[in-house]
């Protein structure tokens, strides 16, 4: 059998329809990432709080993912991969089916218990797929099996961000917030109702969508590879995978990787708006156009991954790593220096730098892990705590307004996804010298 076929055959079995079906919830977690991180900028507005406020939605959204990981590997363990996909997707359709009653409720704190529902399910994915697309074929062609799947999720993030924009913040009323600042109470409450009827919509609709994908898997024949064992040895097995300095660093990685993936895509709406609205753009039609930008970006990842995943066939994934790592910081850098529309060109590059690294590290740290890949999987999960932790720093940098007198904090919060990817790229540095000896 040659390599390239046996990307997603094993043994002579082929895993195409579980491998597509797997990958679509790839897509279907991408897109509630990537609606939901222009709803800061969004929630800030109707809600009329500060930036370090709205950034509770990422506290919420990503705090899910940290605390139902080892639930969710334990879950897994004991039943199987596909029992994790469907209750992942059982709790995901379950908090997007809460919008409409918090909605009724018209309290922030109702969208945030929503999102961490929401939030428990994409752990479960998580935690269920990406070790699962794992074992569908040869050791040999894992990572760059991972990468593949990985395609996909941004498919789903671009439309999210597509709808985020059309069917959301352009038709949120175009009051700025300083103007919704000086609202009696009775004006404020008839806006804010009207603009959460126009929010909630889309995560009514891929509620829907997702209580279909339910059906689908629940009925379909999916694979048992790596279900063999179903004994939990938990602590034995975390002091086991953690005493591995590839995962434990692993694990490091990927909590600065996701906290700089967060900061990147949710803060081009505050830069970009800062950068048009100096161009002469009102506040909405700068959000809007800063959305764009988004989109473009996440276009570039994919085009990126795409790219990357062609490239491991000759470039061991850890140097790959690396060398993606320090173009990440270098465009970084032009993010904090300029103040015009060249710093928006180079936040839209920093995304097509971060294509590989999510799926890279997560491939490096769970080789040779075996069974306990399962745990293995819910540390990394865990690790997307980053994008719960980070972003508020950056928030309250931003809220800032100036620092050093006249320099735009906008601009000066991004060293924080800089240093990110400094310990991403010294941590593919590290991979790619050990395995070369």
């Amino acid at each position: 059998m040659s390599k390239n076929n046996s990307l997603i055959t094993k043994d002579g079995v082929s895993y195409l329809i579980p491998f597509i079906l797997v990958t679509f919830c790839f897509a279907l977690w991408g897109f509630a990432n990537d609606i939901t991180n222009p709803m800061v900028k969004a929630f800030s507005k109707i809600f009329r709080m500060s930036v370090t406020d709205g950034t509770l939605v990422q506290v919420a959204f990503y705090g899910g993912y940290f605390c139902m990981a080892f639930p969710a590997a334990i879950f897994i363990r004991k039943y199987s991969y596909k029992a994790g996909v469907l209750m992942g997707l059982g709790l995901y359709a379950t908090g997007a089916l809460l919008f409409f009653p918090s909605k009724s409720i018209g309290l922030y704190g109702c969208f945030l218990i929503a999102y961490f529902i929401m939030t428990c399910g994409l752990s479960f994915l998580e935690t269920s797929c990406n070790p699962y697309i794992l074992t569908m074929g040869p050791d040999e062609t894992a990572t760059r099996r991972l990468n593949m799947a990985q395609c996909f999720n941004p498919c789903g993030s671009i439309i999210g961000m597509f709808v985020a924009m059309n069917f959301i913040q352009a038709k949120l009323n175009p009051m700025s917030s300083d103007d919704r600042a000086l609202l009696g109470n009775a004006e404020f409450e008839a806006m804010k109702d009207a603009d959460l009827n126009i929010l909630i919509s889309p995560y009514l609709i891929i509620g829907l969508v997702i209580v279909a994908m339910f059906l689908i898997i629940f009925f379909a024949k999916m694979p048992k590879n790596g279900d063999q064992s179903h004994d939990i040895h938990f602590l034995p097995t975390l002091k086991r995978i953690f005493s591995l300095k590839y995962y434990r660093e692993g694990v490091i990685a990927q909590f600065f990787y996701v906290g700089a993936q967060i900061m990147c895509w949710t803060f081009i709406i505050q830069y970009g708006t800062r950068v048009f609205m100096a161009e002469g753009l009102d506040e909405q039609s700068a959000e809007v156009l800063s959305q764009r930008f988004n989109i473009y970006a996440m276009l570039f990842f994919i085009c990126s991954r795409f790219i990357a995943t062609f490239l491991m066939k000759w470039l061991k994934p850890a140097k790959l790593l690396a060398i993606f790592g320090v173009f990440a910081m270098l465009f970084t850098i032009g993010v904090i220096m300029f103040q015009n529309r060249y710093g928006v060109y180079c936040l839209v590059c920093v995304s097509g730098c971060m294509s590989l690294m999510f799926p890279t590290i997560y491939g490096i740290a769970l080789d040779g892990l075996g069974d306990d890949a399962k745990f293995g999987a819910a540390g990394l999960i865990m690790a997307i705590l980053g994008g719960s932790v980070l972003p508020p720093l950056q928030a309250m940098i931003i809220d800032q307004k100036t620092v050093f007198e006249s320099f735009p904090a906008t601009n000066a919060s991004f060293v924080l996804p800089f240093i990110c990817f400094l310990i991403v790229t010294v941590y593919g540095y590290r991979m790619h010298q050990e395995r070369s000896l």
